[in-house]
């Protein structure tokens, strides 16, 4: 059983709002490349938005809200036949999305240094302070798990659209039409912490360089 503490309950108040923004600019990336290679899919079914209702996924979401870094969204529609090269476009498409974590990361991370190293939180009220820098520090956190999580090579991982312009077309389409099994491989390596230990490192010693 979790136990779900008073504590608990205030980091995942905590995580919802980075949370959100960081799935919604995740996939709206995906969908805004897609739709300027050339796809007007993502664009026509309202996908590309800051409105993060059009983007959750229920079992995705859950596992963000217990693992704190590792989850994905719903996956935005994509017509690879509108792309002049259609492999390569949907490697594009995919790294977009990671792309956009890493560069919110860094964002967030350099911003977060500079507020804690100057001491501009220490000039507002503790209630008001705290939280922010909390909710940074998630932000950051949140968008290299995010990003590092979807580039593993596991269909439907973003990961898995990047390498495959170096793959076989065969073994594309094998592992395409496998890839509920594929996914169901990587959530027992996930829970099994095969996947989270190594990500939860990384992520541990980045944060050690933001933090001054």
């Amino acid at each position: 059983m979790f136990d779900f503490d008073a504590e608990t309950f205030r980091q995942t108040l905590l995580l919802i709002p980075p949370l959100l923004f960081a799935l919604t600019v995740h996939e709206l990336s995906h969908g805004w490349t897609a739709w300027k290679l050339g796809d007007p899919t993502a664009k026509e079914r309202g996908r590309i938005t800051l409105n993060p209702i059009a983007h959750l996924d229920l079992v995705g979401t859950l596992c963000i809200l217990l693992t704190h870094f590792i989850g994905w969204a719903k996956p935005v529609p994509v017509d690879p036949r509108h792309f002049r090269n259609p492999v390569r476009g949907m490697a594009i498409v995919a790294a977009a999305g990671p792309a956009s974590n890493f560069l919110m990361a860094a964002a967030s991370g350099f911003l977060l240094n500079k507020a804690l190293s100057t001491g501009l939180l220490d000039a507002l009220p503790r209630s008001v302070g705290e939280p922010l820098a909390m909710m940074a520090f998630i932000f950051f956190s949140l968008n290299l798990g995010l990003g590092l999580f979807n580039l593993l090579p596991f269909p439907p991982l973003d990961g898995f659209r990047v390498i495959s312009v170096a793959l076989p077309l065969k073994a594309v389409r094998f592992c395409e039409r496998y890839s509920f099994v594929f996914f169901v491989a990587l959530l027992a390596l996930m829970w099994s912490k095969v996947l989270t230990g190594p990500i939860s490192s990384v992520i541990g010693r980045l944060q050690q360089l933001v933090l001054p």
